[in-house]
């Protein structure tokens, strides 16, 4: 987007040239017309002649050639300007989407006024032509300023709202992956992938591992011992101790999971070893 500064520079360099070149046109104009300056000097008149010479001379063909084309391309320059405007704000109200809570409109209306006025620049007075194509300029310059922020804005918003969807999908997700898991099949193919990759524990092991927290909750990972109070899977006494696994121990099995094979590893170094204490003690 284009400072304020070089904005300002741009338009002092358009009014300078636009003040040169309706100074050429005068000129070229009271010297067709036979209008003698007063004071003029006959060096003075050749100078004048000279920096605009009379409209048959190809130098003010020129002049006046290169009004009429940058007055069409400020009008096509306009037209281009509006039609983004218009763009902008269909797909702002296409989006649905909140820009901040302020205005999300883009006001053409003083662009168009100036682009009615110079599209017929062909009857109007010579030496307007260029005012008008600042008026134009200057409008064109606030409609594309307002059409670049509101365009960031949208960006922005559209930014945020893919994040926000794609958070809530990664959340979905895994709400889904914790039900699954929190089944009798899934916390048992947890526990099974666990043993195997963590501590190396292959099916045998697995095999006590499955009778011994069956016996002690099933597998649920709500279960609680109405006389004790263990709870969970592994039946970790008191239950909170499971935290140190996870703050979801209440809610989710892979985390009691993880809790009861590192109680199992450090308290008897394999789950055929706790079954075999759970059956000679019904505790491990």
């Amino acid at each position: 987007m284009p400072t304020f500064t070089s904005a300002l520079s741009r338009r002092a360099l358009r009014v300078a040239h636009h003040r040169r070149v309706r100074r050429r046109l005068a000129v070229a104009g009271a010297i067709a017309a036979g209008i003698a300056f007063g004071g003029l000097a006959a060096t003075g008149a050749a100078a004048a002649a000279e920096a605009l010479p009379l409209s048959g001379d190809p130098s003010g063909a020129t002049t006046l050639q290169s009004v009429a084309v940058e007055a069409a391309a400020t009008v096509d320059e306009a037209h281009a300007a509006i039609a983004g405007a218009e763009a902008i704000s269909t797909e702002i109200a296409q989006s649905g989407l909140d820009l901040g809570g302020e205005a999300t409109e883009v006001d053409t209306s003083d662009l168009q006024a100036a682009v009615e006025r110079l599209s017929g620049f062909e009857v109007m007075p010579l030496l307007l032509v260029p005012d008008v194509v600042d008026e134009t300029a200057e409008h064109i310059e606030t409609v594309t300023t307002r059409v670049a922020d509101l365009r960031s804005r949208l960006d922005a918003a559209q930014a945020q709202k893919a994040a926000e969807e794609a958070a809530a999908a990664a959340a979905a997700a895994e709400a889904a992956a914790i039900a699954a898991g929190n089944t009798v099949e899934g916390a048992k193919a947890t526990a099974a992938e666990l043993a195997a990759t963590q501590y190396g524990w292959g099916s045998d092991q697995f095999q006590c591992l499955d009778s011994l927290w069956t016996k002690e909750s099933d597998w649920n990972y709500q279960a609680v011992n109405p006389s004790s109070g263990a709870t969970g899977i592994p039946q970790s006494l008191p239950g909170h101790k499971m935290a140190t696994a996870g703050a979801d121990w209440q809610t989710n099995a892979t985390t009691q999971i993880r809790w009861g094979l590192d109680y199992i590893f450090r308290a008897y170094g394999t789950p055929c070893a706790a079954w075999a204490h759970s059956q000679a003690t019904d505790w491990y």
